[in-house]
């Protein structure tokens, strides 16, 4: 292998794209924690798939109970979108409560609020406690109309926000409609003034944090941690009824391994599955940019607009001179429209409205799962037992990953909080009911993605440009992904997802190959670097 492919492979393995997020700045990944392959069978309490916060969490809150955890990843920990979220800690919900309640009545409402305030605050305890430096710390966040004042959308879009803010207050939050919300640093000329303050929303550093617990557990006696173990099969087996007899999982690795254990968790950001709660949800990229301000030019803040496609705005360290603003947005279905122009919209959207900003250090983009009724899946799988997934972030991935570990401890224990277990149970109805003509439309536009059969990129390798990729769709045989490298060497595999046989479409932003049914990607020589697709795709020989 050449010293580029294996630098390219190298980067798949620490991350889901060909781009870097902003977190690297301070946390590199040769200095993130490094675990052997799996290569022997074994027995534990529980098994966790997935070494991100939702993995993670559930790692800690159960270790911390004393529970014998064994937690493996099919790359590197902390190589999925974990380590390309934004670092928003918030109970200010990217769907509104006023929404949640349709779907889930004012009890659900409540459990959305209660659960996602104790996870923001479970991160600075959890900091404090193991004396972690992950720039932790307490924001106000600004939610504003997408419109300017002399737009007369402006004024029908403030009527949704100050319901959001009344139903966030009845729901215990400090939050508040503020005329006239100014935000300091915004000197440019769009005036969207006015907007719901919320307080005591949470900023951090999130691979500083998880790094930090990692380092913890990896002193416990009762954890282990396995990388490069990438999870093909997780079966219950045995019958239990009534309390009579006993079921257990078995997991069993690409390399043959088997893990025994009494629990399964797939904190995988998709079930590793064919359907279930794999067809309600849709699946988005969404793009950002970190940019510098002068330190100190900029309100340490959260800023969100009302666009269905939102954008998203915090601060991070950058060094003694100037901050990063973090801005995200520009949302559009996996493998369905491509990268192009997302984030000079990001940056043009940005200097518009903060004069002061300087250069662009980093741009990547990430991977966004939405639940048809805007709450995760945390709990027992649909006709699971013993085998539990966290999947559905909707934009608020990092609390759902955080609240996920006490709700599926304490279920594990037997004394789950019955308000949170039902409102993210897997196995839900009412709610999914209440969204089935939005689902019906969605999985009617993912089966038109199908006509990518029909469809080729190109129709003759030598058109390939070298540093790209596409597909190749010969008449007289199945879909080809093509990837020609900077030196002109070429790599072929199939085009067909193995989730759903789906035609992959060429990322050139990430180099990666992403599956436009349900969003499994591949990197650009077929390592699956995001689900629900287990596997990746198999060589072409030439």
């Amino acid at each position: 292998m050449s010293t580029s492919a294996a630098s390219r492979r190298q980067q798949f393995m620490q991350t889901s794209g060909a781009t870097d997020a902003v977190w690297v700045h301070k946390d590199k990944y040769a200095n993130r924690p490094q675990f052997q392959q799996l290569k022997d069978d074994l027995e534990t309490e529980v098994c966790i798939i997935g070494a991100g916060i939702s993995g993670i969490s559930v790692a800690y809150e159960l270790v911390s109970r004393g529970k014998d955890v064994v937690l493996i990843e099919a790359r590197d920990v902390l190589s999925g979108e974990t380590g390309r979220t934004s670092g928003h800690l918030a109970n200010a919900l990217d769907d509104h409560y006023i929404h949640v309640k349709e779907k889930h009545g004012n009890e659900g409402a409540q459990a959305a609020a209660d659960s996602h305030t104790w996870a923001l605050e479970r991160v600075g305890e959890i900091a404090k406690n193991l004396s972690i430096d992950c720039e932790y710390r307490r924001v106000p966040g600004y939610e504003i109309s997408q419109y300017e004042r002399d737009d007369k959308r402006h004024a029908e879009d403030l009527k949704e926000l100050k319901a959001e803010a009344e139903m966030a207050k009845d729901l215990g939050l400090r939050a508040v409609f503020q005329e006239g919300l100014t935000i300091k640093g915004w000197d440019g000329k769009p005036d969207q003034r006015d907007g719901v303050v919320f307080f005591d929303q949470a900023a951090f550093h999130p691979t500083l944090y998880l790094v930090g617990i990692m380092k913890w557990l990896h002193k416990q006696p009762n954890f282990k941690c396995y990388t490069h173990t990438r999870m093909m099969t997780a079966e219950e087996k045995g019958i239990e009824v009534l309390g009579i007899g006993q079921k257990s999982v078995q997991v069993k690795t690409e390399g043959g391994q088997t893990i025994q254990c009494a629990y399964a968790v797939e904190a995988t950001c998709i079930p590793l599955q064919k359907i279930s709660v794999i067809v309600e949800m849709e699946y988005m990229r969404t793009y950002a940019i970190a940019i510098r301000v002068p330190k100190g030019s900029v309100e340490d803040c959260f800023i969100y607009d009302s666009a269905e496609e939102y954008k998203y705005v915090r601060l991070t360290a950058c060094d003694d001179k100037d901050d990063y603003m973090i801005v995200g947005g520009c949302d559009h279905k996996v493998g369905q429209e491509g990268p192009e122009n997302r984030f000079q919209e990001l940056e043009d959207w940005v200097r518009e409205r903060f004069t002061q900003a300087g250069s662009v250090d980093y741009k990547w983009s990430g991977q966004v799962n939405e639940p048809v009724d805007y709450m995760a899946f945390i709990g027992k799988n649909q006709g699971c037992d013993r085998i539990f997934v966290i999947t559905g972030d909707s934009g608020n991935g990092l609390t759902h990953g955080v609240l996920a570990g006490k709700l599926i401890a304490d279920e594990i224990d037997g004394n789950a909080d019955p308000a949170w277990a039902k409102l993210y149970s897997p196995s839900r109805l009412a709610s999914i009911a209440k969204s089935a003509v939005s689902m019906i439309k969605h999985d009617v536009q993912v089966n038109l993605q199908y006509k990518r059969f029909l469809e080729t990129d190109i129709t003759d390798i030598e058109d390939l440009v070298p540093g790209q990729g596409a597909v190749l769709n010969p008449k007289t045989s199945k879909p080809v992904a093509v990837y020609k490298d900077a030196n002109g060497q070429v790599t072929k595999m199939s085009a067909l997802c193995p989730h759903l046989k789906g035609v992959v479409c060429w990322n050139p932003a990430e180099k990666s190959f992403d599956c436009p049914i349900h969003g499994s990607r591949f990197s650009e020589t077929g390592v699956c670097v995001n689900g629900p697709a287990k596997a990746n795709l198999p060589p072409v020989e030439a």
